[in-house]
Formats: structure tokens, sequence, C-alpha cells
């Protein structure tokens, strides 16, 4: 795969062909490692209403509890294999900035659009985060991956009930560019993720420690604008969002960083779209929920869609890195 000039410059850089000394050794095929994370983040919807906590509190307390499993998990990471090197833990730091981003402005699309809308635009993230990979580092794109991209936002829309009329909405326009915005962030923490990875890994839970703590810092310096953060919770809903902190941040995110390096990025980003599809069985399965006809099209859509971008009889196995 051809490198960047960055690339060239990092400590810890695997010379293409030549295993690294110290790299874990490959374990499930990465495709299904992604999917596992998309079905951890596919709860997330479920335990956040359990919780029914307002979303900024959600998402800062998500992170900051999160940090109470990271941080031991990085330290003795460290003691095994050193320190990250400084470059990559500035990655690392931008990663949860951007990531801390997506999370404040998925929250306020979903306030001035509407939950269906901003669920269908914070998955851009299925075109920018390919995008992102081949300007930055020269990563080929599928063409099947194009074809399906049309598809697959169509599916996502139908599924986020995006053409249905949301009377509370009122900020369309406002909550449209936040929802793009917010997906776009989400595939800089990706790459980012993806390229810090790449170059050291070994270091597996240091750099998400990193970004989950950048990630808190930004929601709490912007959630005076969303909807603010309420600490003054129900043991119930501590207890909830204690589970989303493990099931919808730490294990998602660790599998998402063990995977992402050894996978294309238009095959991560759209197995990642399974994520909303899920959210919707799980909640017909869980919490009873009862998702209009067309929400169960769009799931079928979205599948078919993810199935024909990541299939082909003469293409390398899926997962494979591109």
């Amino acid at each position: 795969m051809p490198t960047s000039p960055l690339q060239d410059k990092l400590p810890g850089t695997p010379t293409p062909g030549t295993p690294t000394p110290g790299t874990p050794a490959p374990g499930a095929p990465p495709g299904l490692v992604v999917i596992a994370a998309a079905c951890c983040l596919s709860l997330t919807g479920v335990l956040v209403k359990l919780a029914a906590v307002d979303a900024g509190t959600v998402a800062f307390l998500r992170c900051a509890i999160a940090l109470l499993a990271l941080g031991p998990l990085a330290v003795r990471e460290c003691r095994r294999h050193g320190m990250l090197p400084r470059p990559l833990l500035g990655w690392a730091v931008l990663a949860g900035v951007f990531l801390g981003l997506d999370y404040a402005m998925y929250t306020a699309a979903i306030l001035d659009a509407g939950a269906g809308v901003a669920t269908v635009l914070n998955n851009v993230q299925v075109i920018v985060f390919p995008v992102l990979a081949r300007v930055l580092s020269a990563t080929p794109i599928r063409p099947r991956f194009l074809l399906a991209c049309p598809i697959m936002l169509a599916g996502m829309a139908l599924v986020g009930g995006a053409f249905a009329h949301d009377p509370q909405v009122t900020h369309q326009l406002r909550g449209t560019v936040l929802g793009l915005l917010s997906g776009a962030a989400y595939a800089g923490y990706l790459h980012l993720n993806r390229q810090s990875g790449r170059h050291s890994p070994r270091h597996l839970v240091t750099p998400v420690c990193a970004a989950t703590g950048s990630a808190a810092l930004v929601i709490g310096l912007l959630a005076p604008a969303t909807t603010g953060i309420d600490l003054t919770l129900p043991g119930s809903a501590w207890l909830w969002i204690t589970l989303l902190a493990l099931i919808g941040q730490v294990a998602p995110f660790l599998l998402l960083a063990s995977a992402i390096p050894r996978t294309a990025p238009n095959t991560a980003a759209t197995l990642l779209l399974l994520q909303p599809v899920l959210a919707v069985v799980f909640g017909m399965l869980i919490v009873a929920e009862a998702p209009a006809p067309s929400q169960l099209l769009g799931c079928l859509v979205v599948v078919l869609a993810v199935w024909f971008a990541n299939h082909s009889p003469r293409s390398a196995p899926v997962g494979q890195s591109g």
C-alpha cells in the first residue's frame, strides 16, 4: 500500500511487507470484529432510553466513566510495550477532539432536525472516511463501494425515518449542517485511529484512552450549548450509563482499534452502517419498539447494499487492508 510522507517520519512505522517485531498475531477476521463493534454500538440507543437521561449528559458520562476502565489498561499496556510515541499520542488526542465534536454536534442536530435526520446525516462517515484515507494515505477505494453508496444512504434515510414529518423540528437547516459535520468528525476519528494502529500496533488501549479523555473534555466544554450536564441522577440511571460506558464505549472502540488498521476504510465504513440496522432490531427485542414498515425496508436495503459493497467473487476477502 502506498504510504504518505508523514508515515515515513513517524516512529514505529512498519515497513510494507515486513512483519513488525512485537506485532500481535492476527486474531479474528477484522471484518467480523468491526461487525461486533457495530453490535455493541447499536445497543447505545436502548441503554440511553433505559437511562432516561438527556443526550449531553449521556455523551459526557459515557466517556468519563469509560476512562475508569481504560486508564488502568493503558498503564498496563505502556509498562509492557513502552510509552506511545509522542506524535501518535498527539494524533490520539486530536482523534478524541473529533469524537467529542461528533457527540456534541450529533446531540445538537437531534434537537434541531430530529433524531431520524441526524442519524442519517451522521452516517456520512461512510463516504468521508474512505475519502480521507484516499487523500491522506493513498488508500484505494473499490468501485463497488462507490456504486453502493447512494443505495446505502437511501436505506439509511428509511431506517432513520428521515422522510417522516417531525413537528418538533425547529432549525432544519442548522440541524442538517450539524449532522453532516458530526459524521465528518466521526470519520476523522476513525482515520486517525486507523493510522495510529498501523504505526504502533502494540498500542491498542492507549490511543483509545487518550482519545476518550479528550472527547470528554470537548463534550464538557460544549455541553452548555446543547443540553448541559446533569450529575444529579437516580441510581438506576447511573447503572444504565455505566453499562453504556462499558458496552457502548470501551468495548466497541477497542474492537475498532484492533480491526480498523487491518481493514480497508471502505469496508469498515460500510460494515459500521449495520449499527443503526441492529439498533432497530435490539429496540424491537429489548424495549418493544415497533418500527414502521419503511424502517424495516430500509434495514433490508442497507444490509443488501453492504453485502454488495463488500462481496465480489474475484475480490480479496472482506477485511483485507487496502
